[in-house]
């Protein structure tokens, strides 16, 4: 199973099964003993970080992975600091950072960015985020977060909440989870951000017992893990689309008042307005957990890709 990582792109959650998913999160496992420590697995490998958008969490955590893994890292995460605002292709500086390094991570604001440096580098390139369709390894600590809390996937009640149209990371989770038997999947959003069709068929040719709807006080008793994503202003093609559904959902203690005593509530981060501050104290607020596991998680995953063991 190991060696079916070597060597490998990662550029959608889709092209992983539920297999090759667990080894990884098993991996993952290990990783979590040198979360604040180092272990020289990769020493004389380079990681090259090509980030042509905004980010903290996925850039620092891919980071801090490398170093910690004994790795060095290169690379960029301001396209006016490189030849690419010179007008240099795309093309181009995925071949100059492939000559330079082990393994290429990129965020693009196109969609089919990651793939097409997939077809160019001769090195393993990982997905850090691409358009709105998009982004593997944020799915990937999701369902690791939510495997460290029950006993399995299989059996639970998931709600997907905000923006299930533009929002990668949602696509992504929704895509990941599907993977799994659920007891149902609850769709949560304004009627403007309902999930692309792409993603419905795929639900229904997997056999998902899913349900759209925009009412979250009407399902939350229901819930066992509420993944919520901001409404991303950035991914909207028409601003005024974005003030119709800016603000469409905030969670707040009250609102939790009949939930289960389990749920979990996961958020991707950053967030705006959507989860009130005052649920960061709740036993359900998983979000900064979740954030947590993304250098161990990605520690795990140069390790099978780079090491192949």
């Amino acid at each position: 199973m190991k060696e079916m990582f070597a060597g490998r792109d990662v550029i959608r959650i889709l092209d992983f099964d539920r297999e090759e998913l667990e080894e990884l999160f098993n991996e993952t496992d290990e990783m979590l003993r040198y979360k604040k420590g180092k272990i020289d697995i990769l020493k004389g490998k380079v990681m090259a970080l090509a980030f042509f958008e905004p980010s903290t969490r996925t850039r620092l955590s891919f980071q801090t992975a490398m170093l910690r893994l004994g790795g060095s890292v290169i690379g960029f995460s301001e396209v006016r600091t490189t030849s690419i605002a010179k007008g240099e292709t795309l093309a181009d500086t995925i071949r100059m950072l492939d000559s330079y390094s082990d393994v290429i991570v990129i965020r693009h604001s196109v969609e089919g960015a990651a793939r097409f440096a997939a077809e160019i580098a001769e090195v393993p390139v990982i997905n850090a985020g691409d358009g709105t369709r998009h982004h593997p390894t944020q799915a990937m600590i999701d369902l690791y977060t939510i495997r460290r809390n029950f006993e399995s996937i299989d059996g639970l009640t998931v709600g997907v909440l905000g923006d299930l149209k533009y929002g990668r990371a949602a696509t992504s989770f929704i895509y990941g989870v599907s993977k799994y038997r659920l007891k149902k999947l609850f769709l949560i959003s304004p009627p403007l951000l309902k999930a692309r069709r792409e993603v419905i068929e795929r639900l229904k040719a997997q056999g998902v017992n899913y349900e759209e709807t925009e009412d979250l006080e009407g399902i939350i008793s229901e819930l066992d893990v509420l993944y919520v994503t901001r409404i991303q202003k950035e991914r909207f093609p028409d601003p005024t689309e974005y003030e119709k559904v800016k603000g469409s959902y905030r969670i707040t203690a009250s609102l939790l008042k009949d939930a289960k005593k389990e749920l979990i509530i996961l958020h991707p981060l950053p967030r705006v307005d959507e989860i009130a501050n005052e649920v960061d104290r709740t036993r359900h607020a998983k979000y900064f957990e979740q954030a947590s596991y993304g250098v161990p998680l990605r520690m795990a995953l140069l390790k099978l890709i780079l090491a192949g063991e």
